[in-house]
């Protein structure tokens, strides 16, 4: 067992329509928050249709076949991910973490590099600059070796700080709490700029929502 806490639903935002289970009692794949092509020219339609509607599909799918008849059938992902170890663990935790990085994207057209002032103040008082933040996440991202993901987290004195996992390894499970990801699994990207991880962090920050990273870290709605 990873553990028998669960989690704050404030650390989802989307956490009540992402635990709905249909009258099957099985999990389904929300509709995606904008149009497919609505990060192009940064993140392609075809990735989306292949990121968010194949692989979070098959993560949700093979979470369901696994849970069934078992003490997790009634849980939330966040539970079962906190809860259990293996396939059971990594399907769970992939769900979560693909909505997660998916919640925290908006449409290109609505590119803003202001931040929200608390958020900012905090990426100061942590980086000392938004650019050296992204520097420092992009070489977290562009350097895990193999399948993972890059993350910001909130420590609990306030400060911010940048954490590598591998394969679907959340910072949940070691009492963490994440604000933001980035999926470096090569389906994340491959369609579009094939080996070119860093450029697709690169594109990353042009469709970022930082309101959403904000909320997170405020645990607000």
């Amino acid at each position: 067992m990873k553990t028998e806490k669960s989690i704050s639903s404030c650390v989802l935002l989307l956490s009540k329509e992402v635990n709905k289970k249909d009258q099957n009692g099985q999990f389904q794949l929300l509709p995606p928050l904008y149009p497919e092509d609505a990060y192009e020219p940064y993140m392609s339609r075809k990735t989306v249709q292949f990121h968010y509607g194949k692989h979070l599909l098959g993560y949700i799918e093979n979470t369901n076949k696994l849970i069934a008849g078992t003490e997790f059938q009634d849980m939330t992902i966040e539970e079962i991910m906190l809860n259990s170890s293996d396939k059971l663990f990594n399907n769970s935790a992939q769900v979560f973490n693909h909505y997660f990085q998916f919640e925290a994207l908006r449409p290109a057209k609505d590119k803003n590099e202001e931040l929200p002032k608390k958020l900012k103040e905090k990426i100061e008082e942590s980086f000392g600059s938004l650019e050296d933040f992204k520097k420092k996440f992009s070489e977290a991202a562009v350097s895990v070796f193999g399948s993972g993901y890059a993350w910001l987290l909130a420590g609990e004195d306030g400060k911010l700080e940048i954490m590598q996992t591998k394969n679907a390894e959340n910072p949940l499970t070691q009492g963490k709490k994440p604000i933001l990801n980035l999926d470096v699994w090569e389906h994340a990207y491959y369609l579009d700029v094939q080996n070119l991880r860093a450029k697709y962090v690169e594109n990353f920050w042009n469709i970022v929502d930082w309101e959403k990273v904000e909320k997170r870290m405020l645990c607000e709605k």
